[in-house]
């Protein structure tokens, strides 16, 4: 089974009458009876096999209402002595609040004899380490870890383990997901995945997993597959998310996106309510007295969540998907998603802003709306407000936004509203930019002499979420490192450019955050023997990263992602000697559609001064594979395009 993801989490409090049975150790004996112990079959036959040849994939799902049980098995042989790096340990990783963990077979198979790994459990090291502390994360979760003793190239190593799942949040449903993740051909490759008969189970696969059996035995529905010397399907490079989850089956009792909805509307309505005396209705009270903009009070209750309480996640106990208390979370002065959210509703809702919360997948959003109905395709929440009929969209895990831009429709392509009466899933779509997130100018003044050092200048505005990166790095880093740091970026020996100061500037009524640097530049006018004149090189013209070729496999003909909404800027101003009189400059002017962009380019002299400005934007998020074929074409004979500026003969 495929671990589940769990929204980000703060301390929950929810009492539910399922049963949840957990330990903090992991258990030790033979496998269920329900499972069926396969044998290990021989190596697949062929050349070219890695390090680490995959014998046995098995993986057998035993849902049902009262809690789920996961049998994983998995036999490698270490073929080549690279492969002994692989598996210094084995470790196993599990939530002791929901789950369990039962080692049934740990050995290593050498010469048809078998060394037993478990015969000593004290071997097996327990431990509750968090790894993500850095991260602000406190998830709770153990670790069992046994080191592999005396492994030598040859071995097999057999491992099957059983995890038990039971979460009362989600009132004993049920979901699984399976994978074809190995490397090179496997021996064999199993998924069974058995539900009781009557039980509504949806199920869905995507390309390059195979077409499974449906059967019935011992009154449960049993789908099945099980496949040998069988290859991973490799996702199509450059393809959009929804066309790489390649080789995949899930399985959900969720019937329906509505379903999902309903079930967590409470949890985020118990959340969110204060009391009369609450400190947060009185932050609400001084909001509601600055303004009577129903926008303008949304965004400075975003504001207020973002810069009084930090981000921690904490995922033990019933923290996966319950929210905190909204009190509990201004008091502590910390939460994740789910109690910045709750917090944010609060907030919202004494301000008489329409409001709601809306589940959402950092990342990996692009097609959720494809797979069968889980809590497993969300790991995020944030907050939707209306405002006459228009969406305005809040993540109080942001950190530092000054412009109600901050509200724009996020990237994460789905969301789910949570509403008592469910909600079915709703595209999230982003607008044009029409502002750049990045606006470069070099400006170079040569008016002194072709050989003389030219003093420069440059400025770098940046707008949106990067305005924000940089307010944040300023703010966390000394001054002085903060300098430093763009010193080195744009001081640069091969281009000749040295930096000696750095400013900055902060505009936060309009989002937009400028850095300067000035310094000097050894402009190499190079001779061109041809013409009999000096020539300078601006650089070569922007043009979009071509699109990689494919090889043959699912999906292979899929669409090809584009970054979206992306808007760049970038101007390079060269002041001519002589008041720019014989000057000439060579370089793009007009607009070009290519791969998904508009790119609108100028060249040009003014008076004295030689410029080069390339706009470049995307406009559509992604292009069909005949048009890259296309795109490619056309992006390597914009790279063959130089600028240059050419002084008199």
């Amino acid at each position: 089974m495929s671990l589940r993801l769990v929204l980000c989490s703060a301390l929950a409090a929810a009492a539910c009458a399922f049963p949840a049975f957990a330990a903090d150790k992991p258990a030790f004996g033979a496998p269920p009876a329900w499972v069926d112990v396969a044998a290990i079959p021989p190596p697949p036959s062929g050349d070219g096999a890695p390090a680490l040849q995959v014998l046995l994939d098995d993986h057998q799902s035993r849902l049902d209402p009262s809690g789920d049980s996961y049998y994983n098995r998995r036999v490698i042989k270490i073929l080549k002595p690279e492969g002994l790096s692989g598996v210094k340990s084995i470790n196993v990783v599990w939530s002791p609040d929901t789950e369990t963990i039962t080692f049934h077979t740990l050995k290593i198979i050498r010469d048809g004899k078998a060394i037993d790994l478990l015969e000593d459990p004290k071997a097996m090291l327990v431990l509750r380490r968090e790894a993500n502390l850095e991260q602000a994360s406190l998830d709770g979760r153990i670790t069992a870890s046994r080191q592999i003793d005396g492994l030598q190239t040859g071995d097999i190593l057999d491992l099957a383990i059983t995890r038990t799942h039971a979460d009362p949040v989600v009132q004993g449903h049920s979901f699984d997901a399976e994978r074809l993740a190995f490397s090179g051909v496997v021996g064999r490759y199993r998924a069974i995945v058995s539900w009781p008969k009557g039980e509504t189970v949806q199920w869905k696969t995507t390309p390059g997993f195979g077409d499974p059996s449906v059967s019935a035995k011992d009154g449960r529905t049993v789908l099945a597959i099980d496949l040998t010397g069988a290859l991973a399907p490799k996702a199509p490079l450059g393809a959009p998310l929804r066309f790489r989850r390649v080789g995949q089956l899930e399985a959900t009792s969720f019937q329906s996106w509505n379903d999902i909805s309903k079930l967590m509307a409470p949890l985020y309505d118990k959340a969110s309510q204060i009391g009369p005396t609450s400190p947060i209705k009185a932050e609400a009270d001084a909001i509601a007295a600055r303004t009577s903009d129903p926008k303008e009070r949304a965004f400075q209750a975003l504001q207020l969540v973002e810069d009084k309480t930090r981000y921690f996640f904490i995922g033990m106990g019933e923290g996966g998907y319950v929210p905190a208390n909204a009190d509990d979370t201004w008091t502590r002065r910390f939460g994740d998603c789910k109690a910045k959210t709750a917090l944010l509703l609060a907030l919202l809702k004494n301000l008489g802003v329409e409001a709601e919360p809306v589940l959402v997948n950092l990342g990996a959003g692009d097609g959720i709306n494809e797979l069968p109905p889980s809590l497993a395709a969300f790991n995020h929440v944030i907050v939707r407000v209306k405002i006459k009929g228009e969406s305005f969209w809040l993540d109080g895990t942001r950190t530092g936004d000054r412009n109600a831009q901050a509200m724009q429709p996020p990237p994460h392509r789905w969301g789910l509203p949570v509403r008592p009466q469910g909600a079915a899933l709703e595209a999230i779509v982003e607008h044009q930019i029409n502002v750049p997130t990045i606006e470069t100018v070099v400006r170079l003044d040569a008016s002194k002499g072709l050989d003389a050092k030219a003093p420069v200048h440059i400025t770098l505005t940046a707008s949106g979420i990067l305005a924000n990166s940089m307010r944040a790095s300023l703010a966390k880093a000394p001054k002085a490192d903060f300098e430093r740091a763009f010193r080195q970026q744009f001081s640069n020996a091969a281009n000749g450019l040295d930096i000696q100061d750095v400013t900055w500037r902060d505009d936060p009524a309009k989002g937009l955050f400028v850095i300067e640097l000035t310094g000097t530049a050894d402009m190499d006018w190079r001779k061109n023997q041809d013409l009999n004149l000096r020539e300078y090189k601006v650089s070569s013209t922007a043009s979009p990263r071509p699109f990689p070729k494919r090889e043959p496999g699912p999906n292979s003909d899929a669409p090809f992602a584009v970054p979206y909404p992306v808007f760049t800027r970038s101007r390079t101003e060269i002041v001519l000697p002589g008041d720019g009189k014989g000057y000439t400059v060579r370089g793009p002017t007009g607009t070009e559609h290519v791969g998904g962009y508009e790119i609108v380019s100028l060249s040009a002299v003014v008076g004295n001064v030689a410029s080069f400005t390339v706009d470049q934007r995307s406009v559509t998020p992604e292009i069909s594979a005949a048009d890259a074929e296309t795109a490619n074409a056309a992006i390597r004979k914009l790279r063959d395009v130089d600028s240059l500026v050419r002084a008199p003969a």
